[in-house]
């Protein structure tokens, strides 16, 4: 077993990005923004699939918009460019999963 801290640093700095975890077929990071941050377009090679820990996140997939909340997880395929902002402070996980 392994506890993996993931502590929430918007109070203190604005936009942190963590790697957290690679195994074989998985890497997670953590990513946190302040409202209004964006991350630009760009995509990956693998399925990769979000989860809101806190706030709400605007995703735009080529062209169709989506929020992310606590209410829901967004898949993306390998290869769907894709740009974020967040709508609030936000916390979001990012699986990257390789087949």
């Amino acid at each position: 077993m392994r506890l993996i801290e993931t502590p929430y640093l918007l109070e203190k700095k604005e936009k942190h990005i963590q790697k957290i975890l690679k195994l074989d077929h998985v890497f997670l990071a953590n990513i946190q923004l302040k409202q209004g941050e964006r991350i630009p377009e760009h995509d990956s090679k693998k399925e990769v699939l979000i989860v809101v820990r806190h706030g709400s996140v605007l995703f735009n997939t080529e062209g169709v918009e989506t929020v992310v909340t606590q209410n829901n997880i967004l898949h993306l395929a390998p290869g769907e460019m894709h740009h974020l902002l967040a709508l609030a402070d936000t916390d979001i996980l990012v699986f990257q999963i390789t087949p």
